[in-house]
C-alpha cells in the first residue's frame, strides 16, 4: 500500500530547516567476517565501542548485520555478545520474524522479550505476514506489542529493498503516533515528500515522536528535522558525530562534511544496493579496524576495483576531520 501524495513544495521545505539543532544519530553496525567465513567478533567488538565512542547509537541485528541471512542461534549469539560488550550503554536491536511460523503476534513478542531483557531497544523488521494485513490490523499489531514493552521502534521499508517491505498511508502513520511505548520509526522510502510529510504530522501531532530517515540517498534530512539510523554511518561513525555536532554549532562546514559522506553513499549505495555492506567492510579494512573484508557467504560482492575509489574518499575524509579538529 502505497502512502498518499506529499503536499510539500520546494518552498515549504526549505522553511523545515532547524539550524542548531541536537541529532540523534543510531548507526547499523557492520558484522564483519573472517576469511573462513566465521565471525570476526573482535573487530564486531571494536565497531560497537568507536560507535558508542564517538556518541552514537549501535543498532545490531540490521541489515548492515545480515539479519536477514542469519539463522535465528547466530542472532541470539550476536545479541548476547552486544550485551555483555555493551555494559549497560543502550542499542537497539532487530526484531526479525520473516522466518517464524505461527502467529505474527507471538513472534513478535518473543524477539521482543529477548531484546528488552538484554536491556536493547527492539525495532519491528515488517515481514510477509504483515504487509497482507489490512491498515486497521496493523495498528492493532503495533498497539498490543506497546503493551509489552516500555519502548520500541518501528520500520517503514520500501519494496526496492525487501519485497515484503511497506510505506504506510498518512493517515495510518498518525494512528501508529498514538501508541505512547512507541518511540519512533525510520523511514526507508528513499523519498523526501514522503518524509518531509511525516516530519509535518510529527510536529503537529506528537513533538517528542523520533522520524529516523533510513534514506542513504539524502542524508541531510537531519537538516529538516530528521534523526537518523543508517547503514552508511557504518562506514565512519566519528565522522558522522562530527557532522552533527557542526550543525548543531551552526558552522557552514557542515555542508562541505555532508556531501563528502554523501559522496561515500551515493557509491557505495549504489545497484546493487545490498552489496553496500561489502562495500563497508572494504572501507573499515582499509581504515584498518577489522582484518578481512569478507561479506557474508550468500550477500552480494562488490569488485576490487571499488578499494581505490574508497582509499581516495578516506584520504579526503582524514584531511577534513584533520582540518575541523
Amino acid at each position: 500500500m502505497s502512502s498518499n501524495p506529499s503536499p510539500f513544495t520546494a518552498k515549504s521545505a526549505v522553511c523545515r530547516i532547524r539550524p542548531g539543532r541536537t541529532i540523534e544519530g543510531i548507526s547499523a553496525v557492520l558484522l564483519p567476517f573472517r576469511p573462513d567465513g566465521s565471525f570476526d567478533l573482535q573487530g564486531y567488538r571494536t565497531l560497537l565501542l568507536r560507535t558508542w565512542n564517538a556518541g552514537l547509537t549501535p543498532a545490531v541485528n540490521m541489515d548492515t548485520g545480515y539479519s536477514n541471512l542469519l539463522s535465528e542461534e547466530q542472532r541470539v549469539e550476536i545479541l548476547d555478545f552486544v550485551t555483555e560488550t555493551a555494559e549497560g550503554r543502550p542499542f537497539v536491536a532487530g526484531s526479525y520474524v520473516e522466518d517464524k511460523e505461527g502467529d505474527l503476534k507471538d513472534a513478535y513478542l518473543g524477539q521482543i522479550k529477548k531484546i528488552t531483557r538484554r536491556g536493547g531497544t527492539p525495532i519491528l523488521f515488517q515481514c510477509t505476514a504483515l504487509k497482507a494485513m489490512s491498515d486497521d490490523q496493523v495498528v492493532e499489531l503495533y498497539t498490543e506489542l506497546g503493551k509489552a514493552t516500555p519502548a520500541f521502534l518501528a520500520f517503514e521499508l520500501g519494496e526496492m529493498f525487501v519485497p515484503f517491505g511497506r510505506i504506510y498511508s498518512l493517515e495510518t502513520y498518525e494512528r501508529l503516533l498514538a501508541i505512547p511505548s512507541l518511540l519512533g520509526a525510520k523511514h526507508s522510502s528513499l523519498d523526501r515528500g514522503l518524509e518531509w510529510a511525516r516530519l509535518e504530522l510529527r510536529d503537529r501531532v506528537r513533538p517528542d515522536f523520533k522520524v529516523y530517515t533510513g534514506n542513504d540517498l539524502a542524508i541531510d534530512m537531519v537538516i529538516y528535522g530528521s534523526d537518523y539510523l543508517l547503514g552508511l554511518s557504518a562506514f565512519h561513525p566519528e565522522a558522522f558525530a562530527l557532522r552533527d555536532r557542526l550543525w548543531k554549532e551552526n558552522r557552514p562546514e557542515f555542508f562541505g562534511l555532508n556531501d563528502l559522506l554523501q559522496y561515500l553513499g551515493f557509491f557505495a549505495f549504489r545497484p546493487a544496493v545490498p552489496a553496500y555492506k561489502h562495500n563497508a567492510a572494504q572501507f573499515l579494512k582499509l581504515r584498518g579496524l577489522i582484518g578481512c573484508d569478507h561479506t557474508h557467504a550468500k550477500a552480494a560482492a562488490r569488485p576490487e576495483s571499488d578499494v581505490p575509489v574508497l582509499a581516495d574518499i578516506l584520504e579526503r575524509l582524514d584531511a577534513m576531520i584533520a582540518s575541523l579538529s
